[in-house]
């Protein structure tokens, strides 16, 4: 099925560009020119240490952020490898990123399960001087029962999210989102029990031609193709049924920016799937601390009391968790 996905991508993208000639998916004008502003302080680089009590049960949990992925991209475009993920598993489309709403400090959020302003990381480019994010983030975490963890990424700065010494296997990858899959499926981690997997492409286009523009959108189906594979890949090794599979965004956009309070900004999907997940509309809100928190749960290990983040019940559960306050995350 998913190959046939990838073969209806193909038709779908030529109606794209036609479309973008006739306006139908012009760009919306921004309704605020708020920017976000980074400051380059480095934070003090400190490591947790955690005491590893009985060993998780054995399963894997398979982060994918598509940076930059709007909500409403995923029916525009339409991702039908996601949409098959929306129907097999549980999502939000009304999940909320940390502000500012940008690419580093906002992935540290959604792999350390803190508030930037505990995780320390406001700067949004690539400064090994300012060395890693503060406290104990996932990777620490299920490193630290000697669990496998791995890292493919298509932006270099994603480095300092979590120390080298959490990261049995880190590979950054300079590419197209379907070259970053392909490489990684050619050299497919072992022994994982974490892995992280990051999809650029779709933000690059963004920036250059603005978010929901026709251009985007066509290389945004490229990065469902890349969850194709990945998906396929599972289902190959005979792991599908072990594994589960988080999808989800650091930022959303407006124009050719991001890093505001915009809704278009702050808004991003949030999609699961796994032996445990009961499918269904997600009422809970979702915040990307959220990610982590859930991920250590489906792993059997226990969430750090200072974590912000806290997993989504709701997913194993049915039940609409409506006690949950709404997090400013800063």
């Amino acid at each position: 099925m998913r190959a046939l996905h990838r073969i209806s991508h193909l038709f779908i993208l030529a109606s794209l560009l036609a479309c973008q000639a006739s306006g139908l998916f012009a760009t919306p004008a921004p309704t605020s020119t708020v920017t976000a502003a980074f400051t380059a302080i480095p934070p003090p680089t400190s490591t947790a240490t955690f005491t590893p009590t009985p060993r998780p049960i054995e399963k894997r949990v398979i982060i994918v952020s598509i940076d930059g992925l709007r909500p409403e991209a995923i029916e525009m475009t339409p991702m039908l490898n996601i949409m098959q993920m929306m129907d097999e598993g549980a999502y939000s489309l009304t999940a909320r990123t940390i502000f500012p709403s940008a690419t580093l400090p906002a992935h540290a959020s959604m792999l350390s399960g803190l508030c930037p302003s505990k995780h320390g990381v406001t700067w949004n480019d690539y400064l090994p001087e300012n060395g890693y994010a503060v406290g104990g983030d996932l990777f620490d975490l299920v490193h630290s029962f000697g669990l496998q963890t791995a890292m493919f990424v298509g932006k270099e700065k994603l480095r300092q999210v979590t120390e080298p010494s959490s990261i049995d296997e880190f590979v950054f990858i300079n590419d197209r989102d379907t070259v970053i899959m392909e490489q990684l499926i050619a050299n497919f981690p072992q022994d994982f029990s974490l892995m992280f997997i990051h999809l650029p492409t779709t933000d690059d286009m963004g920036h250059v031609h603005g978010w929901l523009s026709a251009e985007q959108l066509s290389v945004t189906w490229r990065a469902d193709d890349a969850l194709g594979m990945l998906m396929d890949e599972l289902d190959a090794r005979g792991i599908g049924d072990e594994t589960t599979v988080i999808v989800t965004a650091d930022h959303g956009g407006h124009g050719k920016e991001h890093g505001s309070y915009l809704e278009e900004d702050m808004t991003i999907p949030w999609i699961i799937t796994g032996p445990d997940v009961v499918p269904g509309f997600i009422g809970t809100t979702v915040h990307t601390m959220d990610t982590a928190a859930t991920a250590a749960h489906v792993l059997g290990l226990s969430i750090p009391a200072e974590w912000d983040g806290v997993p989504v019940s709701e997913v194993f559960d049915g039940v609409p968790d409506t006690t949950r306050p709404f997090i400013v995350c800063e």
